[in-house]
């Protein structure tokens, strides 16, 4: 066959078979979901991984899918007239409602937890939207919702990896901030056994040294932690405290300094261990990006609806054609990075309802900076 022909389409005699169907529509054309016998529809609803669901305005089921029994345990027909909501976890109850409490029809996107069979809460991706039955003339409430369980578990060993690896980096420091307390109160116990007065003076000294060092533990031992969900206003000089007094020892060790200029009575609405494993990954990037040493600056400022906080360094800055690359998985500018730091500070971010926004500063340095509300939003 030569290559004038291999461009060309081959037309090859049709079989008695196609000819017939070549004379009527090719029943393949006329196939319609709704259309489908009843057998492969059943066969689509028992095997199917997506869970569909229709309710009323009110939230009792009208319609679920066989498929719920893979993915909660339920069989169909005993969910018939239960109201929704009540295999929901009590935060998304509160939100669905709040949701649903207008007439919208535009579909929405949320991540749910469902109760199955066990009572175990399992990680569900929903889209919801309201639409009119016409033969019916009222409203009501469909949804297609996929078990996102695993992915949800990948993603929380996902994040326990790199809170390891980030205490791992920041033990050297924490060491070296440590053993300067240590030293005092060897030294104080010391002169107390030789019979040295001033007791008390001593005593009080040598609390506070142990506090020092109580405080620097628990902020270590807090990164890892498993990550709790639990979002209430929180005040943010306390948290961002917390956070800069466990990077000050990282900070001595390569010559930073770290300055903090926001409001002391400032609330934000968030979880306080997810915001601050974003802090304490934003700031530790701040000074590694400083070889020679430099200014920390963490400023805050307050607007309508929302809180933005500054975590601005003094380093090279980042080239601008990488910085739409840093919030990608594995992606890192860094030797020894892993490349997941800023990739999950963006999805706890975003799950705040907020923004990561990432700037490369005029005259040098990089700006990282994080939105936040300042009270709860679905």
């Amino acid at each position: 066959m030569d290559s004038e022909q291999t461009n060309k389409e081959v037309n090859l005699p049709l079989s008695h078979s196609q000819m017939e169907l070549a004379d009527h529509h090719h029943p393949a054309t006329e196939f319609m979901l709704a259309n489908l016998p009843n057998n492969m529809l059943k066969w689509v609803e028992q095997n199917g991984y997506d869970l569909i669901t229709i309710c009323d305005l009110k939230g009792r089921v009208l319609y679920v899918s066989d498929s719920v029994y893979k993915m909660l345990g339920y069989k169909s027909k005993d969910l018939i007239g239960v109201p929704v909501l009540e295999l929901l976890s009590p935060y998304d109850q509160e939100m669905m409602m709040t949701k649903f409490s207008k007439q919208s029809g535009e579909s929405q996107k949320f991540h749910l937890s469902i109760r199955n069979t066990d009572g175990k809460y399992i990680w569900a991706e929903s889209v919801i939207g309201r639409v009119h039955d016409e033969e019916r003339a009222f409203d009501v409430l469909i949804s297609v919702t996929k078990d996102i369980q695993d992915k949800k578990e990948a993603e929380e060993m996902m994040i326990r990896s790199e809170k390891m690896s980030v205490a791992g980096q920041l033990a050297a420091g924490v060491a070296h901030e440590i053993r300067n307390p240590l030293t005092s109160i060897k030294g104080f116990l010391q002169l107390l056994q030789a019979g040295i007065d001033r007791k008390e003076e001593y005593y009080k000294i040598m609390v506070d040294e142990i506090e020092k060092i109580e405080t620097i533990t628990s902020e270590l031992l807090f990164i890892s932690k498993p990550m709790t969900d639990d979002k209430k206003k929180e005040l943010l000089s306390e948290l961002l405290s917390d956070v800069i007094t466990l990077m000050k020892s990282q900070a001595k060790l390569k010559n930073v300094d770290i300055c903090m200029d926001l409001d002391e009575k400032q609330y934000i609405y968030c979880d306080r261990s997810q915001i601050k494993q974003v802090f304490i990954n934003l700031i530790k990037n701040a000074i590694e990006a400083m070889k020679d040493g430099g200014k920390v600056f963490v400023v805050a400022d307050t607007h309508k609806d929302f809180c933005q906080i500054d975590i601005i360094d003094e380093g090279p800055g980042i080239p601008e054609n990488l910085i739409h690359k840093l919030k990608e998985p594995f992606f890192t500018t860094k030797k020894d990075g892993t490349g997941l730091g800023l990739m999950i500070s963006n999805q706890i971010v975003e799950k705040h309802n907020g923004s990561l926004e990432i700037y490369r500063n005029k005259e040098k340095g990089s700006t990282f900076r994080v939105i936040i509300p300042l009270k709860r939003e679905y």
